[in-house]
């Protein structure tokens, strides 16, 4: 039975995820606010002062104009329908009027002007904000004739129809201003997507390609972060060119006096006095030797592109071979269990490999394995899997392992884990790193995981 899959997050989590990593998005979310923000203060702010600032300055005009109106119905006495339908054709207004002897209204399908609602909402108490209440509203729009006709004026709703195209046209243009700050905004962040991608490459000790002079277009933060970043990779990589041409320096200088100590100490006569002394010190140059020649391989194969001398390699008889070789180097056990136990899949394909690098690979593996064997239940394995095309390289000892907090250090240079796995029992912490170095070079991974007991290192080396 499959293990359950974890809940997916919901839309909305990722979208709130999206913004909380995205400074662009939040930068158009603000824009959004505040362009609605201003639009709902200046509608409103703009009414309010229209409807109470105009008011007192409005009403005189406004009676003297419905003055004349209804002098202009009523110029022959009697109102007139036909003055009346002429005024509502040139003008947005509707006309009602009613008496004795003309009952007419100009548009009879629409509601009855506010002021007569106002009356009853009056009489409940309420009074319209405009004008003071209904009362005022009847003594501004609403004229009585001597005959006893009343004319009320009204406006004419139908000539605002278009009203909601406008909020339409509002809405389509606040969107568009949206999308505007939007496109301004990525164009304007969208040097740090460069900038980025230039720290990324010099963590990762690409320095041949800086941060895009684009990404330098002005003075502004921007401009200014994108040329200190590239100050910064240009003076680290200079640091790590200079550590690594003193490191080729040392270890070229230092070859020359080791092979003549190495001469001198083979000279010296073979007595039982001389020879533990002499042994020794054989040993110690030898180990030396070791060391430079660990630091320039390091530094050959730190490089951005490692010369590789690759030929098609069959893995089983080379591993095979550097398993003979690290058992007849290990001093005689006096039980009679096999050293190391090399496990193969059948018909391991035969890929294109450095040998050298390789052989160097393994030998310090199971090395590595064998130091931290000692009293183990089980002897180290070596396993040969075939992976796809590719192989992969699995060395697993039965020691005491290390701790979690130890073992993403293990294949960084020079790095000893402490308590089991010390100085005195050999090694200067290159041998992990090396091995993690000829992995990379040769497009593979290296992973190093806690075996429960004792270490495994797993190298997986791609085919094609």
């Amino acid at each position: 039975m499959s293990a359950a899959q974890p809940p997916r997050p919901s839309s909305w989590r990722r979208a709130k995820h999206r913004v909380a990593h995205s400074i662009k998005l939040r930068m158009v979310l603000v824009f959004l606010v505040l362009a609605a923000a201003m639009t709902f203060v200046v509608v409103t702010g703009a009414q309010k002062a229209f409807s109470m600032g105009w008011r007192e300055a409005a009403r005189p005009l406004l009676m003297d104009y419905v003055d004349r109106l209804a002098s202009d119905i009523t110029a022959d006495g009697a109102p007139s329908v036909e003055r009346a339908q002429a005024i509502t054709g040139r003008l947005p207004l509707t006309v009602r009027i009613e008496g004795p002897q003309v009952r007419w209204a100009s548009h009879p399908d629409q509601p009855v002007p506010d002021w007569r609602r106002d009356d009853r909402a009056n009489e409940q108490g309420f009074q319209r904000e405009d004008w003071g209440g209904g009362k005022d509203w009847q003594g501004i729009l609403k004229r009585t004739t001597a005959d006893g006709h009343s004319i009320e004026f009204g406006i004419n709703e139908e000539v605002f129809e278009h009203r909601p195209r406008l909020i339409g046209f509002a809405l389509t243009a606040l969107l568009l201003l949206t999308l505007l700050a939007w496109l301004y905004v990525r164009r304007l962040l969208k040097p740090l997507d460069a900038i980025g991608e230039g720290a990324r490459r010099f963590g990762s000790g690409d320095f041949s390609q800086p941060i895009p002079e684009r990404c330098l277009h002005g003075p502004d933060e921007l401009g200014v972060l994108a040329q200190t970043i590239n100050t910064m990779g240009q003076d680290i990589h200079q640091m790590l060119e200079a550590k690594r041409a003193l490191l080729l320096a040392i270890s070229h200088e230092l070859r020359s006096p080791l092979t003549r100590a190495r001469l001198n100490t083979e000279l010296l006569p073979e007595t039982a006095d001389v020879n533990p002394q002499r042994e020794a010190l054989l040993r110690d140059l030898q180990e030396m030797a070791g060391l430079i020649s660990d630091l320039l391989e390091s530094e050959r194969l730190s490089a951005k592109h490692a010369a590789l001398q690759r030929e098609p390699v069959a893995l089983a008889p080379l591993a095979q071979d550097v398993v003979s070789d690290v058992v007849a180097r290990q001093p005689a056990r006096p039980d009679a269990r096999p050293e190391i136990t090399l496990l193969q899949d059948p018909n391991l394909p035969t890929l294109a490999l450095d040998a050298a690098r390789i052989r160097l690979l393994l030998r310090n593996l199971l090395d590595n394995a064998m130091r931290y064997s000692a009293g183990a239940p089980l002897p180290p394995e070596l396993h040969l899997r075939a992976v796809g095309q590719g192989i992969q390289i699995e060395v697993r000892d039965h020691g005491p392992g290390v701790s979690a907090e130890q073992l993403a250090h293990l294949a960084e240079p020079f790095f000893r884990p402490d308590t089991a796995r010390t100085r005195a029992q050999g090694g200067v912490g290159l041998g992990l790193y090396l091995c993690k170095l000829v992995a990379q070079a040769h497009g593979g991974t290296f992973a190093v995981r806690n075996a429960a007991p004792g270490l495994a290192v797993t190298v997986t080396l791609p085919g094609g």
